[in-house]
């Protein structure tokens, strides 16, 4: 075992709780059931990371056996960074074809023709995505393990999940994207955020939602200020309706845990004032929204009459549209565009 396989091996004990150490291990399924029984996992990190290397240069793994037990971990733990959402555009005809094994071969033999130096370690999970991990090298240099790229895409899907790419390696990525999956092109969803699935189920729509309707129907509430005796009963209407509108601009149900929005303004003075009227540049701003659960914050706001409704498109465009990032600019004399 080199230093650089020893030094991915100690990050990723270091990295995988002591709790879940043993459950990786006998899923990452390299290690003979005498070789998991020998190691005693109350040990400290270190202790356990020598004994791993031990097994390693007993079997003569290398840092190719190692990138699989780093994949496994972060499929089962995909929070590792700030995910970013894309979309494919323009599928060809034949690309609803595309299988597992076609878009492995192309894939691979695509990249590497662009890049002289990289690692490519690709595994399909058991909700039908491919998981992809990626280490870039240099002409001239190994690929480097330590900073990988990791790429989520669900097969027969247009959208793809990023995290840990530079803008330097994104266009030889979207080349070897669009080549595999029979699409043309390739473009940023304007969507991010540290919870894969969050971002997923937001894109993809996998969740409740509820759909405006001429005549509403009562929203099931799953709280007890439905029930609460304190409300006025003359209030009681309005805040049925306000629920109503809350749930059809957001979704009835659990909300993806989207943790941000970001809107950003460009815009022109329409004052009075002569000095700031004169001014050529757009008047620039960034208003960002944060919280745990963005959605569920921006629905209870607007159930409760903190928030005015209907709900601002501003608002309601993040479930709507799949996205979290917004640019505001001026669409003619005394208008908006978003």
């Amino acid at each position: 075992m080199d230093d650089i396989a020893r030094r991915l091996l100690q990050r990723l004990v270091r990295r995988i709780p002591s709790q879940t150490l043993q459950p990786t291990l006998e899923k990452w399924g390299r290690l003979k059931q005498s070789q998991l029984q020998s190691m005693d996992f109350t040990l400290s990190k270190s202790a356990l990371t020598e004994r791993l290397a031990s097994i390693c240069e007993e079997n003569d793994w290398s840092i190719k056996h190692l990138t699989e037990l780093e994949l496994l971990y972060v499929i089962d733990n995909p929070n590792v960074g700030m995910w970013s959402a894309y979309q494919l555009v323009d599928p060809e005809d034949d690309s609803h074809t595309v299988e597992l094994m076609q878009f492995k071969e192309q894939f691979k033999s695509h990249l590497t023709e662009l890049v002289q130096n990289v690692s490519i370690k690709m595994k399909k999970h058991t909700d039908e995505a491919v998981w992809i991990r990626l280490a870039w090298g240099e002409s001239f240099s190994r690929p480097n393990h330590f900073k990988p790229t990791y790429i989520v895409h669900h097969l027969q899907s247009p959208y793809v999940f990023m995290t840990s790419i530079s803008s330097k390696q994104k266009p030889l990525l979207y080349q070897a994207l669009v080549f595999a999956t029979r699409y043309q092109s390739i473009k940023d969803a304007n969507l991010s955020g540290r919870k894969l699935n969050a971002i997923r189920d937001l894109l993809m729509k996998q969740y409740k939602q509820v759909f405006p309707s001429k005549f509403p129907s009562h929203i099931t509430e799953n709280d007890d200020n439905a029930q609460n005796p304190h409300i006025e009963q003359e209030q009681s209407k309005l805040s049925s309706n306000r629920r109503q509108m809350a749930c059809e601009a957001f979704g009835g149900g659990k909300l993806p845990e989207i943790q941000s929005a970001v809107y950003r303004l460009e815009t022109k003075f329409r004052g009075h004032a002569p000095n700031m009227a004169q001014r050529k540049e757009p008047f620039k701003c960034v208003v960002k929204f944060s919280s745990a659960n963005l959605l569920e914050s921006l629905r209870n706001c607007a159930s409760s009459g903190i928030a005015s409704t209907p709900v601002t498109p501003l608002l309601s465009s993040i479930p709507l549209k799949g996205r979290n990032y917004f640019v505001i600019t001026d669409n003619g004399p005394g208008s908006s565009q978003q």
